[in-house]
C-alpha cells in the first residue's frame, strides 16, 4: 500500500491536526455518528471520513451482549483488495476501543466496503508480522505514531481477510 502522505490536498494539515490531544478528545464523538449517518443515507456507498483516509463499516457481535455492534473505522487496505488491516488506536486515547474487545471474542464479522458488504475474519496481529504491520501503518498514516507515544498500551492491529 502506498502512503497517504501528500497523496490529496490537505492530507498533510489533516495529519497535523488528528495528531492534538484536542482532536483526540473531540473527534470520537462526532466522527463515528457523522459517518454512521451518512453510510446509512447513501446506502453504504460513503463513509465521510473516508474522503480523507479509508475507511470501512464493521460489523462485529459485541464481546459481551453477542448482538451486533457496528462501528465506522479508518482502514489499510492490502494489496489485491482482499484484506484490510484496522488499527485500534482508539484516537489515542488510553483504553483499547470496545471494537477489539469485539473481534478478539467473535472474529467472524462483515464489513461494507466501497457499497458491498463482504464477510470477514480478523486475526489479532502479533511478533513480527505485527511490526511488519506496524511500519506499514505508519508510512500509510504517520499520526499513529503520535497516538502509540502518548499511550502505555499497545495499538492492537488485526489483519481482516474475506471469508
Amino acid at each position: 500500500m502506498t502512503p497517504m502522505a501528500g497523496s490529496a490536498p490537505g492530507v498533510k494539515l489533516m495529519q497535523k491536526i488528528s495528531s492534538t490531544l484536542l482532536f483526540a478528545r473531540i473527534a470520537p464523538h462526532f466522527i463515528p455518528a457523522l459517518d454512521k449517518a451518512v453510510h446509512k443515507l447513501t446506502r453504504g456507498k460513503v463513509i465521510l471520513s473516508a474522503q480523507m483516509l479509508p475507511g470501512l463499516i464493521l460489523t462485529a457481535k459485541g464481546a459481551k451482549t453477542g448482538e451486533p455492534r457496528t462501528t465506522p473505522l479508518a482502514c489499510m487496505p492490502e494489496e489485491g483488495g482482499a484484506s484490510w488491516i484496522l488499527i485500534g488506536s482508539n484516537f489515542g486515547r488510553a483504553g483499547h476501543p470496545a471494537w477489539t474487545g469485539n473481534l478478539l471474542k467473535h472474529p467472524e464479522a462483515q464489513v461494507s466496503w466501497k457499497g458491498q458488504d463482504i464477510a470477514v475474519r480478523a486475526r489479532l496481529l502479533e511478533g513480527e508480522e505485527r511490526a511488519a504491520a506496524w511500519r506499514a501503518v505508519l508510512r500509510f498514516w504517520p499520526p499513529y505514531a503520535t497516538y502509540q507515544a502518548r499511550i502505555e498500551r499497545e495499538i492492537r492491529l488485526f489483519r481482516l481477510e474475506r471469508r
